[in-house]
């Protein structure tokens, strides 16, 4: 969250160093150093965020950055306070006396103990070799994840029977002999199983024999029409391309595709650029009636652009199903050796949240854990303090985080201050978000308005949910738990790249009872 809030401070710098009372005092000059020093650093926060996962120097060296970033806005709230009161009365005589004069002194004394603190941060960057990442270009994720079309038959698949059915119904029976192409999206947050449960009816024999090719394509952040043409086409032939202009592939892939009913998966998907999307469409919109299209995706603005079939919703697990989940890579064919840990493993469960994703972390955490003191630490820690969990789970959902824009990182991360399993009114949180001055006025647009946009955007990147409100009849928000794990880590700076907002402070909530 450090480059979220360093964005924010130095936006108010930039309206301070400009400010007709500022630069009259003359404090101007230190304002416009610490820009400079700060936009330095911020060039390279980005990879530090990324890196420091697996560098304990490099997430120490960001705490230190985060305090001094914490200070420095202290000062900028101070200065621009008394700079307003002065705009109040009307007063630039007011900048010149005595105790006004003192003020500027002990503001510029600060600046300046600061930015010599600063120089030194900025100086130690360079141990660490930091590339500098534009601010505007999208966030690389922490690893490329790349999935493939089989499924791992040494482990089962729980829960998704029913899902399957339907989706398979839909592709077989449904879609039938449909002159439009029929793209369906699967929409989850991350570690739901969207990429297995795509699997299951890819593989399953009745969508087999119902197309005539199957073609299986991870994206993931790369949408970029070119590869993804290839990837089709080396799916198809099983031969990687040597063809390398545009022209070419997309005649090539005309060529298989053409009059053959086939089915493609687009799995993990973030790309929210229709003009990109249209492009791939107008290649692939060529097979022959029934063709359809799976696309997995976290994000429901991805799916209402892309869909021409109502989206399906990945819901989580029973408790029970992640019990299952839990005991298989636990316990391996001994389930039946430890049955006094059925109970605390049922507990356990519950920390899953429905995710199998979870289910699967913390079953492999106890795979060689027998004794009931293990057991209780596990069911007793917070998923984000457990041993090489970090390593699974908590990434799995910070490529979410990642790919947020940087205004509202800060944004996400102050829902964890709501109490899980809770509904949040929407017009609370916007108040709240003001007060700590992690939004504001933008252009013509109100600084409510903003928040209203913010929470949607949140919305629509599966990291918030609209429930109905039956006293209000208005829409409020949850977040689903393992999402408030991955904010209340980031909060209190329990993973990499994190730190706690100074104003935590109690909020007003709805508390409403939640199934």
């Amino acid at each position: 969250m450090a480059e979220a809030f360093l964005t924010t401070v130095l936006e108010k710098l930039s309206t301070l160093i400009y400010d007709e009372y500022v630069r009259i005092t003359g404090v101007g000059k230190e304002m416009k150093k610490l820009s400079d020093t700060l936009t330095t650093i911020q060039a390279v926060v980005e990879d530090a965020e990324m890196k420091q996962i697996e560098s304990k120097a490099i997430q120490n060296w960001l705490l230190k950055l985060n305090d001094l970033i914490y200070e420095i806005d202290d000062i900028l709230d101070e200065y621009a306070t008394k700079i307003s009161k002065l705009k109040h009365n009307n007063s630039k005589i007011g900048l010149f006396n005595l105790k006004n004069i003192i003020f500027r002194r002990e503001t510029g004394r600060r600046i300046q103990q600061v930015i010599e603190q600063l120089d030194a941060v900025a100086a130690e960057r360079t141990k660490f070799h930091l590339r500098e990442i534009a601010i505007e270009r999208p966030v690389e994720a922490a690893a490329v994840r790349e999935t493939g079309s089989r499924l791992n038959e040494s482990h089962k698949v729980y829960g998704r029977g029913k899902d399957a059915e339907k989706i398979i119904d839909i592709l077989v029976n449904c879609v039938g002999d449909s002159e439009e192409l029929s793209i369906l999206p699967i929409i989850g947050v991350g570690g739901l199983g969207k990429t297995t449960f795509a699997q299951l009816v890819y593989n399953d024999q009745r969508v087999v024999d119902h197309f005539d090719k199957r073609i299986w394509v991870c994206v993931s952040d790369n949408f970029d029409v070119k590869a993804l043409l290839k990837a089709m086409i080396e799916s198809w032939t099983r031969n990687a391309s040597d063809l390398a202009n545009l022209d070419a592939l997309q005649h090539r892939l005309w060529e298989l595709l053409n009059n053959k009913r086939y089915l493609l998966v687009l799995d993990d998907v973030w790309n929210d650029d229709q003009e990109k999307w249209s492009q791939l469409k107008n290649v692939v919109s060529c097979g022959s009636k029934g063709s359809s299209i799976i696309v997995t995706t976290r994000l429901k603005k991805v799916a209402d652009i892309m869909r021409t079939l109502p989206s399906h919703y990945l819901t989580g697990l029973s408790k029970e199903h992640c019990w299952m989940l839990i005991q298989e890579r636990a316990f391996g064919q001994e389930k039946e050796k430890f049955p006094n840990l059925e109970a605390i493993g049922r507990q356990i469960a519950n920390k899953c949240a429905g995710v199998p994703l979870a289910a699967k972390a913390l079953g492999g955490l106890l795979r060689f854990k027998r004794t009931e003191k293990q057991w209780i630490y596990v069911k007793e820690s917070e998923i984000w303090e457990l041993p090489h969990e970090e390593t699974l789970i908590l990434p799995a959902l910070r490529l979410s985080y990642h790919h947020l824009p940087l205004a509202l990182r800060q944004c996400f991360a102050y829902c964890a201050t709501f109490p899980k399993d809770t509904f949040i009114r929407k017009e609370e949180l916007i108040f709240m978000w003001m007060a700590h001055g992690y939004i504001s006025s933008r252009g013509a647009l109100e600084v409510e308005d903003v928040g209203n946009d913010i929470c949607n955007e949140l919305v629509l990147r599966s990291l918030l949910q609209h429930v109905p409100n039956r006293v209000t009849k208005k829409p409020d928000l949850i977040m689903h738990d393992l999402l408030h794990d991955l904010a209340q880590s980031i909060m209190e700076n329990k993973i990499p790249g994190t730190h706690v907002p100074r104003t935590a402070n109690v909020v007003t909530i709805c508390c409403l009872s939640y199934e």
